[in-house]
């Protein structure tokens, strides 16, 4: 903490010089909600929680004009735990985003760790985003992953987990990349996309290549991405698609995704997951009344044979300005035999739990800066 601290102190310093030659930006999000998860037979936990709406985080932003058209950049931005005053993770101060970029007609090449091409569409098209209760991510991987277990899910590694026998733990890419070299498209009147490499640094599971390809055109928006991850014998591939269409009076969204490991990975043996959802957001008054449905299938913790659940999430959120918001949300997921995904992906511990209701509700308020 105390890096984190000092490593905070050195950037706001260097904010107040740096501005003068060029836009320097502080900017962040403080959510925090009351929340309460329960897992079936397992019970319930009650708690003062982070993220809810929107990810809670600090950083810093620069951009300076360097002349014809050419623009150099930066980005950090690190976790911020406003329930506990933390910041960052225990390994990395800046764990949300840490680039430098440089752009102009060409597009932008962008260096460091950042989201990959194929979080993107998780994020962008969820109207919970990737927070809370309602968040479709929560039927992304089961919540038991631990190092030691043969018959650990590799999806649920993907949020950051490990799998392998004791003494093989292997961390999969999935929300964000570390040592990346990435390439967007400049503006091309709506078509968007990126293109990305990061570099393993003798890490199993680090090394990813990925793109999206994406189209956006008044109320319309649709976009495909695939990645792939490097394993010891074998790959991870990740290949989604999804589509947005604004009809005023509610926006539509809808998307579809698959995980695979190949068969001739030795230790997880072969697993898939299929997950799809349908989504609206709807305005009302000062908010917006907002609700998923969702389902995730396949080969998930055994090779032979197949389990998954389904999510129902309702939610409304209050705006009382601009940049502060009141919300509500209530999530649950119902888990088919063998299968242990829960809301928000906490809660008590599950044990040998499979086939029960995960249910959570939370009412918070988050501020923008």
């Amino acid at each position: 903490m105390k890096k984190s601290l000092l490593a905070l102190a050195a950037l706001t310093a260097f904010a107040g010089v740096a501005s003068a030659q060029s836009s320097v930006t502080v900017f962040g999000i403080v959510d925090m909600a009351a929340a309460n998860v329960k897992n079936g037979p397992a019970g319930s936990i009650k708690s003062l929680s982070n993220d809810g709406f929107g990810s809670s985080q600090l950083g810093f932003r620069g951009i300076e004009d360097i002349g014809g058209g050419l623009k150099a950049s930066f980005w950090l931005e690190g976790t911020l735990s406003g329930d506990t005053g933390g910041l960052g993770s225990p390994t990395s101060t800046w764990n949300r985003r840490s680039t430098v970029s440089l752009s102009g007609d060409f597009g932008e090449v962008r260096l460091g760790r950042d989201y990959t091409p194929t979080f993107w569409s998780h994020t962008r098209f969820d109207p919970f985003g990737t927070n809370g209760v309602g968040s479709a991510n929560n039927l992304i991987g089961q919540a038991t992953a631990t190092a030691g277990s043969n018959t650990t899910s590799p999806m649920r590694v993907l949020q950051g987990g490990v799998v392998g026998p004791a003494g093989d733990p292997r961390t999969l890419t999935f929300v964000r990349a570390d040592n990346s070299i990435g390439y967007f498209l400049p503006n091309l009147g709506g078509l968007y996309g990126q293109v990305m490499v990061a570099a393993g640094e003798n890490r199993p599971g680090a090394k990813y290549t990925g793109a999206r390809l994406g189209y956006a055109a008044g109320p319309f928006d649709t976009a495909v991405a695939f990645g792939k991850t490097d394993l010891v014998k074998d790959n991870l591939t990740h290949v989604n698609a999804a589509v947005s269409y604004d009809l005023g009076f509610a926006k539509f969204t809808g998307l579809w995704s698959k995980f695979k490991i190949g068969s001739s990975e030795p230790v997880v043996g072969g697993r898939d997951q299929t997950n799809w959802y349908v989504s609206a957001r709807v305005p009302l008054g000062s908010g917006a009344f907002k609700a998923s449905y969702g389902k995730a299938s396949g080969h998930i913790t055994s090779a032979t044979s197949t389990t998954g659940a389904k999510q129902l999430a309702i939610g409304y959120q209050y705006d009382l300005s601009k940049r502060t918001a009141l919300y509500t949300t209530y999530g649950s997921v119902k888990n088919d035999a063998g299968a242990q995904f829960v809301a928000r992906g906490q809660g008590p511990a599950l044990g040998t739990n499979t086939g029960f209701t995960s249910t959570g509700y939370e009412f918070g308020i988050r501020h923008l800066f």
